[in-house]
């Protein structure tokens, strides 16, 4: 395909209409041991039972057969409005008809803890809020009359198999599934009837009535009978949710708003039971549209472990801070001590990728992947990423705990065993291995962050040689990872830039007037952005073992927020920051990537990533202009 042709489908794919909302329309509901995506016409297109790494029971997002609940007007696919309710995950869609207007509310439920979860057991203390594995959706006519519908068409195993279900004998308002696992328990107020593999209700709602139907995965004593219990437990979950959201340390500033939905997308992506938090919610949302560049993201990446314990002390969110650090200490290391780049979100190390060519894919893209083959790739950063962490939550807590002592003794003799080897990059290339400056840079974190461990410990000797490491890795990427014209490289053997090298200003790898450091950022802010976002590199200049271009990385363009903030150039910061917030999806979320020249949102859905970084590029402005009051 020439560079002609490529063009020209990118365009007929913006402006053909598609089966397939934009992603940026989806909402994200989640209990923190799930998550599910409501599409603008009310449905359920994508949710995984009993946890977010689960086969999907609704895959609609992956494949239009591939399973789906809606609970709407009949025969109205476009809403008026939809928000959150302030402060929550809970989701408010209030529709127009001819006839009247009606109010949805969905919410994955979140209430008081009764008894131990047999569902999603946990390996942490359990909270005294938890999951009830129960989707709830009540409507209230709120003017006129409105006929309402339900359809409820699940598939297990992501669109394998197509759901039987059956009336309950004693009560007609329930339908149970008989085949497939999970077992699934509808129940509604509407009258139900059962159509092949679907369940489907219909009623007219006149003004101030409310009708409300319950998907439940877990105990059948936890459905709600009615109507009025049903609106309690949406209430008990709002009422959860702005309880944690007023625990959570966010300033009066102008991106108050922005910080807070990133505060409850992070805490919605993280996994209860153990601790851990997801990358993103999906699997498979292509980076290029129609393309190959489609991963499954519902793994916990070590390399996002720094990332995530800043953005949680800084939020003053310590009780998951601690949960997502003993979650580090839980997993199992490779053979050679190492840990490995990611791990399930119940530390399980087999994330063996497969494809299910048996779906469409979104819009096209394929394959869809199950797992992800690079969990045992070699990435040398990951022992930065994991020992910053430890010594960022060192110093929040005031201690070295003992079982975190050992991870900082096997990680930093891992990194100094491989610095000098080549590996695959933060970006888990498919193509030859390269001495990546990130990852060195990153190794250089590792030695660094554990020398200050053990002098923290007291052990002054492996303080002083790990010392002594760091600044032979610093020296080394200083004279082969710095181009002539003065700016870090993607990898030793080219002078192409990577987004990844801004890292260098992140964990102050030179002091922040350093003329390189500033060549650096200035290159990566003039040569590698489209429209003013920043790409991770350019695809025809890296071997990634890829076909396809790709969309701008939204983490790579918060780092370059970060990156100006912290070399001084607050104003470019500024500007560039509400730039960023002004592509937020419409309820406020992130992909991974934004196609800046379509203006839509690209890859997995809402990503942690993403507002991982938003919460620390907010954060360094707001703190310089609070020391600029002094």
């Amino acid at each position: 395909m020439t560079a002609i042709d490529a063009r020209v489908t990118a365009e007929q794919n913006t402006t053909v209409p598609s089966p397939f909302p934009p992603i940026a329309q989806y909402a994200f509901l989640s209990d923190c041991h799930t998550g599910a995506l409501v599409a603008p016409d009310g449905s359920v297109d994508w949710l995984c039972v009993p946890a977010f790494d689960s086969p999907s029971v609704f895959g609609s997002l992956l494949d239009r057969e591939a399973g789906m609940f809606r609970f709407g007007p009949y025969a109205i696919a476009h809403p008026t409005a939809r928000v959150y309710r302030p402060g929550t995950n809970v989701l408010e869609t209030t529709w127009r008809t001819t006839s009247g207007w009606l109010l949805v509310t969905d919410a994955l439920i979140i209430g008081p803890r009764e008894g131990a979860d047999t569902v999603t057991p946990h390996t942490r203390p359990p909270a005294d809020d938890d999951a009830a594995h129960l989707l709830v959706r009540t409507a209230v006519c709120l003017k006129g009359q409105v006929e309402l519908e339900m359809v409820c068409e699940p598939v297990f195993d992501y669109g394998r198999t197509p759901a039987a279900w059956a009336l309950a004998a004693d009560d007609p308002s329930i339908a149970a599934t008989v085949n497939g696992s999970p077992d699934l328990r509808l129940r509604s107020d509407l009258p139900l009837g059962i159509e092949g593999t679907r369940v489907r209700g219909r009623h007219v709602l006149h003004a101030g009535e409310r009708a409300y139907c319950t998907l439940s995965w877990a105990d059948p004593s936890r459905v709600p009978p009615d109507s009025s219990r049903a609106h309690a437990m949406i209430e008990a979950t709002t009422e959860y949710w702005r309880t944690w959201l007023a625990g959570a340390r966010i300033p009066d500033h102008r991106w108050r708003d922005p910080l807070q939905r990133s505060a409850l997308v992070i805490k919605g992506l993280t996994y209860m039971p153990t601790g851990a938090t997801v990358a993103a919610l999906t699997t498979s949302l292509p980076e290029t549209p129609g393309g190959e560049r489609n991963w499954d993201y519902r793994y916990t990446w070590m390399r996002d472990t720094t990332f995530t314990l800043k953005a949680l002390h800084w939020l003053n969110l310590e009780w998951e801070a601690e949960e997502f650090m003993q979650f580090v200490a839980d997993v199992e290391a490779t053979e050679d001590g190492s840990l490995q780049i990611m791990y399930g979100i119940d530390g399980r190390r087999d994330l063996t990728e497969s494809t299910r060519d048996d779906l469409s894919g979104y819009d096209g893209a394929q394959p869809v992947r199950i797992g992800n083959g690079a969990f045992d790739q070699r990435q040398n950063d990951v022992y930065g990423s994991v020992l910053a962490s430890i010594l960022l939550h060192t110093r929040h807590s005031r201690r070295l705990p003992r079982r975190l002592w050992p991870i900082v003794v096997s990680q930093a003799e891992c990194a100094t065993a491989v610095w000098q080897e080549p590996d695959q990059g933060i970006w888990e290339a498919r193509g030859e291995p390269q001495h990546y400056v990130s990852s060195k840079l990153m190794c250089w974190v590792a030695l660094d962050r554990a020398a200050t461990l053990a002098g923290i410990r007291g052990d002054s000797t492996r303080a002083a040689a790990w010392r002594d490491t760091a600044e032979q890795i610093r020296a080394d990427i200083l004279a082969h990872g710095v181009s002539e014209r003065g700016v870090l490289r993607q990898h030793y053997a080219t002078d192409a830039l990577d987004a990844s090298t801004l890292l260098a200003v992140l964990f102050g790898f030179l002091p922040p007037h350093d003329e390189r450091l500033h060549n650096t950022v200035e290159a990566i802010a003039t040569e590698l952005t489209e429209h003013g976002y920043v790409l991770r590199y350019r695809t025809d200049e890296t071997d990634d073992g890829m076909s396809g271009k790709e969309g701008t990385f939204l983490i790579c363009s918060f780092w370059l927020v970060s990156a100006l903030a912290a070399t001084g150039r607050l104003d470019r910061a500024r500007d560039m920051m509400e730039r960023l917030l002004t592509i937020a999806s419409p309820l406020g979320l992130y992909a991974e990537e934004f196609d800046a020249e379509a203006g839509r949102h690209l890859g997995n859905f809402p990503q942690a990533f993403s507002h991982l970084a938003l919460i620390e590029a907010a954060g360094r402005i707001i703190l310089s202009e609070l020391l600029k009051e002094l």
